[in-house]
């Protein structure tokens, strides 16, 4: 076999052993985050319980219906089943900084100097203004909206929900407004990347309204009060969004090749 032969074989195994070593970290880092919050859940399982937090999360309807009024279960599972799944959530959020900071070490490697400075404060930002969105949408959302139903609930029927469908409905909410809050990292994330223009996206106002209140109306109940509480914090944040971008200074392209060369003198 020619030199040549060898020298091309070898290169063809080359990006098949990187394709491998790839799936084998991507393996190792899901593993991390899986393990994490698994390791959350058995500890808020045991104390405080499941039972303790879905009575926290049923809190907010609890105290909208009548006195003396229970949530139903119509299930022959339910009652065990659905505090698992609210423990769960509740275990991935406590690890959500596991979860996020594992996806960041994975692709960590793959960026550039000024790219790792940027990726750890939107991890931090993102699980921030995440679970303060559920936050928002726990203590605020969910109190007013659920007693400006039951002020229209006539007085010939007995509220008592399915806390199936109350999961369902929490879960779904709790996405919203968790989404919605991250807003103003995604704004900055396409000005600072050079993917939008911030005159652009200052000049989208018109049609982020429009499409906020489209939104809203899809992602929440048909009342008008969920949809605004949903539309005007998302385009309130969007403002939010646009003057932090404002804030960030875009880098010229001298940095951005002292960093490159930076990165490539590292890799050798």
């Amino acid at each position: 076999m020619t030199q040549q032969a060898k020298q091309d074989g070898l290169d063809q195994e080359q990006p098949q052993e990187t394709f491998i070593s790839h799936l084998v970290e991507l393996r190792s880092r899901l593993m991390k985050a899986v393990l994490a919050v698994i390791a959350v859940f058995v500890v808020l399982f045991i104390y405080p319980g499941a039972s303790a937090i879905y009575d926290v999360l049923a809190q907010p309807m609890l105290a909208s219906l009548p006195e003396g009024t229970r949530m139903i279960a119509t299930g022959v599972i339910t009652p065990f089943m659905v505090p698992v799944k609210v423990t769960l959530m509740a275990a991935f959020v406590v690890a959500l900084p596991v979860v996020l900071y594992q996806a960041w070490a994975f692709v960590a490697p793959g960026l550039y100097r000024h790219e790792k400075r940027l990726a750890m404060p939107l991890i931090v930002s993102s699980t921030l203004l995440f679970m303060l969105g559920m936050a928002f949408c726990y203590f605020f959302v969910f109190r007013t909206v659920f007693h400006f139903i039951a002020t229209f609930a006539p007085q010939s029927i007995t509220p008592a929900p399915d806390i199936e469908a109350y999961l369902s409905f929490v879960m779904t909410m709790f996405m919203a407004f968790g989404i919605t809050f991250e807003v103003p990292v995604a704004v900055v994330l396409l000005v600072k990347t050079g993917i939008v223009e911030l005159q652009k996206l200052r000049a989208a106002r018109g049609y982020v309204v429009v499409g906020a209140f489209v939104i809203a109306a899809i992602v929440t109940p048909p009342d008008v009060v969920s949809q605004f509480m949903l539309a005007v914090p998302l385009c309130l944040l969007y403002e939010v969004g646009l003057i932090c971008a404002r804030m960030v200074t875009p880098r010229n392209t001298e940095d951005d090749s002292e960093d490159t060369a930076a990165d490539l003198t590292q890799s050798r």
